[in-house]
């Protein structure tokens, strides 16, 4: 199996099982057994073709006389795999990306003339590259939808928030490839020390341009081979997450709660921030989740993360009043985490409907949690107004014992007078994601 017919499948799957394509992606490739340069291929194709998927089928439908709806699955997926190539990897040649589109069809799908229609509609693109259809700019929503591949509901909602500028330049950077960030366990090692270690180990890497204790990879490949993320030396969070712990205030000797924990990436940094000392009760619903949160504190040497098993929305008496501060990081639409999610886009809206329910529920039983003179931090990778301020200003007209507390940020937020805020990928460089200090009063 190569790098086309590994992509090929997961997009497949994606489209069939309604999964999710990075981890579809990683059993593929598991499967597969390819090569660093080949999973490589296989990633930007797949992720490539998501990413663009509103477009690529905006032109091949232009060359196709049947409608992409009545066709095979994995017919359509061949053909946005060539059309991808072709109008967006220059080193690849165009016959090269017909030619496997055509192989991959014969292959997979069921029909016998399919492969000769995909090598037609694709050799009728390749002859028009220069001189492509034009999308129509309005509805502008529309025109915006094609050509950044985002739903129009979507783009409706960032329109309303942003205008038509900004949402563009949203657009665009969920297209982009995100940066990968290293957070220095400084329990263990430095900066500078790290970035040599990494360095002989064939990883480039740079300090982030605000934040601190923060490496910014190039070049990774398999970073869980490498042996300074087995020794425990960094972990993989983006800046916003990271953010968030920083504004929380948490310090040595606090005992902190984190009620959805799961993958355990703000229990690392605030056990960090604590220099291993204190307690922290890192929770969620599933028992894999516990297990992979475990497994980190271990390979970090973060003693003081206590993993537990438990649902946010139950209360615990045990627990009342009895924690300095209380993440809660609660499950949302993701839409801040589109660049390295991007069939996330895609998904029915209908559900995010009851979402914000779901959060005040998680928010208002973590707040029974808080010491008196506590933190509850409440945040979200989502950029939808509903499921941030909405929940937050909810919620404080029905406690008055909590209210928004400012506080200051590193890098391009600086202060936060009314202490909440939202980073937005287009703006910071990175997820798009909502944080919100409060505090207990009495």
């Amino acid at each position: 199996m190569d790098a086309r017919e590994t992509a090929l499948l997961t997009l497949n799957a994606c489209q069939r099982q309604g999964g999710w394509s990075d981890s579809i992606l990683k059993k593929q490739l598991a499967a597969a057994g390819l090569d660093s340069r080949d999973a490589a291929l296989a990633t930007q194709l797949c992720f490539g073709v998501l990413q663009n998927q509103l477009l690529l089928d905006f032109y091949l439908s232009k060359f196709s006389n049947i409608s992409l709806n009545r066709m095979e699955g994995k017919v359509i997926q061949a053909l946005r795999l060539g059309a991808y190539q072709m109008l967006f990897l220059s080193r690849i040649p165009h016959s090269a990306a017909v030619n496997s589109a055509v192989s991959l069809t014969k292959t997979h799908c069921k029909n016998p003339r399919a492969a000769g229609m995909v090598n037609g509609i694709l050799r009728s693109l390749e002859r028009n590259l220069k001189d492509l259809p034009t999308i129509p700019p309005q509805p502008l929503e529309s025109y915006l939808s094609t050509l950044y591949s985002h739903p129009e509901w979507l783009v409706k909602e960032f329109l309303l928030t942003l205008g038509e500028r900004e949402t563009a330049a949203l657009l665009a950077a969920n297209n982009r490839q995100p940066s990968i960030c290293a957070m220095v366990n400084t329990t263990r090692t430095t900066a500078q020390e790290l970035t040599g270690l990494l360095k002989e180990q064939g990883i480039a890497s740079a300090p982030h341009p605000w934040l601190e204790n923060c490496l910014t990879l190039t070049r990774t490949g398999n970073l869980e081979q490498l042996p300074a993320f087995q020794q425990g030396l960094f972990y993989i969070q983006d800046p916003a997450s990271r953010l968030a712990v920083e504004t929380s205030g948490v310090a040595p000797g606090m005992r902190v709660l984190d009620c959805c924990a799961a993958p355990g990436g703000k229990s690392f940094a605030a056990a960090i921030q604590m220099q291993n000392q204190g307690e922290i009760l890192s929770c969620d619903i599933h028992s894999h989740k516990k297990k992979l949160i475990q497994a980190g504190a271990e390979r970090l040497g973060l003693n003081i993360i206590r993993p537990a098993i438990a649902d946010g929305k139950k209360f615990r008496p045990e627990w009342e009043e009895q924690f300095d501060v209380v993440f809660t990081d609660v499950p949302c639409s993701g839409l801040g985490v589109i660049s390295k999610k991007p069939d996330i886009r895609y998904k029915d809206p209908a559900p995010l409907e009851q979402l914000p329910q779901v959060q005040e529920a998680l928010l208002t039983n973590a707040a029974r949690y808080v010491k008196p003179g506590g933190t509850l931090l409440y945040s979200t990778c989502t950029l939808l107004r509903r499921e941030n301020e909405d929940v937050v200003q909810h919620f404080l007209n029905r406690h008055p014992a909590y209210r928004t507390v400012p506080f200051q940020t590193s890098g391009p937020i600086g202060e936060v007078p009314d202490g909440m805020t939202t980073l937005w990928p287009h703006r910071h460089g990175t997820d798009g994601f909502f944080i919100c200090k409060l505090r207990r009063e009495v």
